[in-house]
């Protein structure tokens, strides 16, 4: 014969597993709210290593407009279409630069990144 417990948790929850989820919930918003100006950094480095790559066979001027294009796809503020673009002599080099920030707000917590993406490649 079973007999019942006197301390029966059945249909009762545990302090320790509410307090587990709030913070697996609060780790994901802040994680999703400051994750997002890093993928778009990466995402506007890897359209600037690619421009950078094919620089032999473009002008300044589409470079501009791909890389400008990136930024309206992205949402990035509009100090980044601030370019710096140089190409250099011995050995031959391109140079492509920009500076930004992006203030990020979430819930109780406002900061801002700066962000000074680079990329360069041999002509």
């Amino acid at each position: 014969m079973v007999k019942p417990s006197l301390r029966s948790r059945r249909g009762g929850s545990s302090t320790g597993c509410l307090l587990s989820l709030v913070l697996l919930a609060a780790l994901t918003y802040y994680g999703v709210h400051l994750g997002e100006p890093w993928v778009r950094y990466y995402r506007l480095m890897d359209e600037m290593r690619v421009s950078a790559r094919l620089a032999p066979t473009l002008s300044d001027a589409v470079i501009r407009r791909r890389l400008d294009a990136k930024v309206d796809e992205l949402g990035l503020p509009e100090e980044a279409r601030k370019w710096s673009i140089t190409r250099s002599g011995k050995p031959r080099r391109i140079g492509i630069t920009t500076t930004y920030s992006e203030t990020v707000h979430a819930f109780l917590l406002t900061h801002t990144f700066t962000y000074e993406p680079k990329a360069e490649e041999p002509l």
